[in-house]
C-alpha cells in the first residue's frame, strides 16, 4: 500500500493503541520530510499552491503517537517533549550551516544543502526551507511553512506555519523574497517571488494589503489565501480611521503598503544578501 494510503488510514483511526509497526510507518513517513520527497503544499505548473492534506494528517498523528520523554542534554538545560519530534539529526554531510548559540530544528524538516542558521532560531516540524537561504537570529519558521529559494529571514522574522486545519494552505514564502527584521507573515498568506518585506511589516489574512504602484487592494477571500504580488516592495503604513470618534481622536490603523516593485536600486540593497551565505 503507497504511503500516502497508510498514513491516511493511521491517522483517521479511533483510540490511541498504536503497535510497532504504526511507529516504523511514521518513521518511515518522517524521513520522507527530511530528504524533502513530501511536503505540506507544493506549487503547481501555473503557479498556484495546493495543500497536501494527508502531509499534515502525518505531522498531525505524531503527536498522538509520541510518548512524552525527557531530551535533557544536561541540567540545568531541560527539554520535555514527544519522542516522535525530537530534534532533526543533522551533520556536515548536510551541506548546511549551523552557527553554535541555542538554535533548534525539529525532527520532520526538510533542509535543503546551503541553508544558512544564525543562532537563536527555531524551525518547526513539517517546515520546508530550499537551498541557500538564511535564517537569521531569532527567527521562527512555524511548522508546514514553505520557504523558497535564496530567501533571507531577518532577524526575528517570524515565518507562522498553519498546521491545522489541515486542508489550508500554509504560509508560503517563494524564491529571492527578503524578509526584514522583524517582520511577522501568518494565516497562510503566500509572498511570491524576489518580494522585499521592509522591516516591522506585518502581513494577515484580515489585514488588507494596499498597492500604490498598481492601485489595488489585496485581501483573503473565502477561497483564496492573501497574496503579494512577486517583486513588490511592502512597508508598514497606516490608514486613517472614519467615523466620528476615529476622526475625532486622530486614530489610524496599521495597514502594509506596496510602495513600488524591485529595481536597480532595490537590487543594490539587497546584494549584501548574497555575501553572507
Amino acid at each position: 500500500m503507497p504511503l500516502r494510503e497508510e498514513i491516511e488510514a493511521l491517522a483517521t483511526r479511533s483510540g490511541s493503541d498504536f503497535s510497532a509497526t504504526d511507529r516504523a510507518l511514521f518513521d518511515e513517513f518522517k524521513t520522507q520530510l527530511n530528504r524533502g520527497e513530501i511536503r505540506a503544499a507544493e506549487r503547481q505548473p501555473d503557479g498556484r499552491w495546493t495543500v497536501n492534506t494527508w502531509v499534515k494528517q502525518g505531522i498531525l498523528l505524531g503527536f498522538r503517537l509520541g510518548t512524552l520523554i525527557d531530551m535533557s542534554s544536561s541540567p540545568p538545560l531541560r527539554f520535555f517533549d514527544k519522542d516522535t519530534y525530537p530534534l532533526r539529526p543533522t551533520t556536515v554531510a548536510d551541506n548546511v550551516r549551523i552557527v553554535p548559540g541555542g538554535s533548534s530544528i525539529r525532527d520532520g524538516v526538510y533542509l535543503a544543502p546551503g541553508v544558512v542558521c544564525m543562532p537563536p532560531m527555531y524551525v518547526n516540524a513539517g517546515a520546508y526551507v530550499d537551498e541557500g537561504t538564511m535564517i537569521d537570529s531569532h527567527a521562527l519558521v512555524g511548522s508546514c511553512a514553505q520557504i523558497g529559494k535564496r530567501v533571507h529571514l531577518s532577524a526575528a522574522a517570524q515565518i507562522g506555519g498553519v498546521l491545522e486545519p489541515v486542508g489550508a494552505v500554509p504560509v508560503v514564502i517563494e524564491d529571492d523574497v527578503l524578509v526584514g527584521g522583524g517582520c511577522g507573515v501568518y494565516e497562510g498568506t503566500i509572498v511570491h517571488e524576489r518580494a522585499v518585506l521592509a522591516a516591522g511589516t506585518i502581513l494577515t489574512g484580515s489585514t488588507p494589503v494596499y498597492d500604490l504602484a498598481r492601485e489595488k487592494i489585496y485581501q483573503r477571500t473565502p477561497d483564496e489565501p492573501l497574496e503579494i504580488p512577486a517583486g513588490a516592495v511592502v512597508v508598514p503604513g497606516s490608514r486613517t480611521v472614519r467615523g466620528q470618534c476615529g476622526q475625532a481622536w486622530g486614530l489610524s490603523l496599521y495597514a502594509p503598503v506596496i510602495v513600488k516593485y524591485r529595481d536597480e536600486k532595490t537590487e543594490r540593497s539587497v546584494q549584501l544578501e548574497d555575501y553572507l551565505r
